[in-house]
């Protein structure tokens, strides 16, 4: 894909896409208040609002390398400050931590692949130690699918530990949800009640 293919893709939003949703741009030109924080994978090809079939201001999206969500710590991080803004000023009503299959970076992980080359993706990837402690023993083709699986519930783990996602569940208006996303089947595995 070409920068000319993206200008394409441009033109024909603007003459096609936009008119014919205007209404809902001018709402939201003035409105944001979506009711799910969507923490997904950056993989082009897990695209969160194809998946859920949700308009524009529906979501409020986070990608992240491997769909990981640091434990809360003091200080400044994106994936943290995201969160909160989303759950104490938007008043999300639920989180979706959404893992996927072929995802590249818990396939590097089950496989011990040399990551020296990448050292920011390296020390990215640290947050899902824990997970890759736990599935050590998983057979290695399905190593990766269990990673996936064990990674998403690992995720909500952390998400609990931020100040403004522990205060919303304690006051039962947040509801934390654990998914994984088939690509090749288009299938959605729900394991909320198992996380």
């Amino acid at each position: 894909m070409t920068t000319h293919d993206l200008a394409a893709g441009v033109a024909h939003f603007q003459q096609d896409v936009f008119p014919a949703k205007a209404g809902l741009f001018a709402r939201l030109a003035h409105t944001h208040r979506p009711q799910t924080l969507f923490i997904g994978c950056s993989d082009a090809r897990v695209v969160p609002e194809l998946i859920t079939q949700r308009e524009p201001g529906e979501l409020f999206v986070i990608r992240t390398a491997g769909n990981l969500v640091p434990a809360y710590a003091p200080g400044s991080d994106g994936v943290g400050a995201s969160i909160e803004y989303a759950v104490a000023v938007l008043g999300v009503q639920d989180i979706v931590v959404c893992g996927h299959s072929a995802c590249g970076a818990m396939t590097a992980l089950a496989e011990g692949r040399d990551l020296a080359g990448l050292p920011a993706v390296a020390h990215w990837l640290r947050h899902a130690d824990a997970s890759l402690a736990r599935t050590a023993r998983a057979a290695t083709g399905d190593r990766v699918a269990a990673l996936v699986r064990d990674n998403v519930a690992a995720q909500l783990a952390n998400l609990a530990t931020h100040p403004s996602v522990a205060r919303a569940l304690a006051e039962g208006t947040l509801t934390l949800h654990g998914w994984v996303y088939d690509i090749p089947t288009g299938g959605v595995e729900d394991f909320t009640a198992a996380a």
